[in-house]
């Protein structure tokens, strides 16, 4: 079975009064997609804090998916979540 690299972020969620917690992951092709993945999400924000969001956790990785995966991250904008 072949493998496929694409770029793997952790996300952490924030909930007021409740504080954080893991929150997933998504996936990118690359680190470009990664980023503007997150600059895309930040938009959507309202100007406030929201009482829960959620927010990358630590650096980017390089993960092997299996095609199928690999497939979806490729048709999706900028990546999806894992």
């Amino acid at each position: 079975m072949s493998k496929f690299s694409v770029v793997r972020q952790n996300w952490l969620e924030s909930e007021r009064g409740w504080g954080t917690r893991p929150d997933g992951y998504t996936l990118h092709l690359t680190k470009s997609d990664r980023d503007a993945y997150v600059r895309d999400y930040w938009d959507r924000m309202p100007d406030e804090v929201p009482d829960e969001y959620s927010r990358p956790d630590g650096h980017p990785t390089l993960v092997e998916v299996d095609e199928a995966t690999y497939e979806q991250v490729k048709a999706s904008k900028n990546g999806m979540w894992g």
